[in-house]
């Protein structure tokens, strides 16, 4: 009679869990499941890929900022120039001006008077 009891819970117990095992591999093979997995792993992988790109922008910025020292340091560049000042023409009308020690300047044109450059 133990053999009985024992083989019956055996086969329960086994029934049971087979039966677990194929609900649950049935509930991932749903679409609404395979689709949030595959909604995750794309997240997941998107992430490493902008890790990665991040990482390697700065890997270069860096790279860039050593070869300009470098570069600095054979050419024998230690100071920033300085930028020239703005260029200012003499106005035509100040040719004719009774004051010429003090002659008026206008800044240059922000347009280009090229007519074919839009074209």
């Amino acid at each position: 009679m133990f053999r009985r009891t024992f083989w019956f819970s055996t086969g329960v117990a086994a029934g049971v869990w087979a039966t677990t095992k194929v609900n649950r591999k049935i509930r991932q093979l749903t679409p609404e499941s395979l689709a949030a997995t595959a909604a995750n792993k794309a997240l997941e992988t998107g992430q490493r890929l902008k890790d990665r790109a991040v990482g390697f922008a700065f890997d270069v910025r860096d790279n860039m900022a050593r070869r300009e020292a470098e570069l600095e340091e054979a050419l024998g560049i230690h100071e920033d120039p300085e930028l020239p000042a703005p260029r200012r023409h003499t106005a035509i009308e100040n040719h004719h001006s009774d004051n010429r020690s003090t002659p008026k300047y206008i800044e240059a044109p922000m347009y280009s008077y090229n007519r074919n450059e839009d074209h």
